[in-house]
């Protein structure tokens, strides 16, 4: 399996009706044939300590049952649609892929 954790922050700028939309379109990728789950959240409202970063907007964590599929999912063109509708809406974004 292969654990796909997409961080996002997001420019200040964004209204809530462009947050909802950003929200959706979260959802959306969990549709992608080759998603096995998926799920999206906020920073948590945990203490700071010298190991956390929680300055993020959004975190989105998909799983595959496969590094192949996850590779199908990169080139997906419904993952593509996200990306082409959203990415003008992003300061930075960083990924972390782990392999099970």
């Amino acid at each position: 399996m292969v654990r796909h954790n997409v961080y996002f922050w997001l420019e200040e700028s964004l209204t809530p009706e462009d947050k909802a939309s950003f929200e959706d379109g979260l959802r959306a990728l969990f549709e992608i044939d080759v998603v096995q789950n998926g799920s999206f959240g906020k920073a948590a409202g945990t203490p700071e300590r010298p190991v956390t970063q929680n300055t993020f907007d959004y975190a989105l964590v998909l799983e595959f049952e496969s590094v192949e599929k996850h590779n199908a999912y990169q080139v997906h063109d419904d993952h593509h649609v996200f990306v082409d509708n959203y990415s003008k809406w992003f300061k930075e974004v960083r990924v972390f892929d782990t392999q099970f």
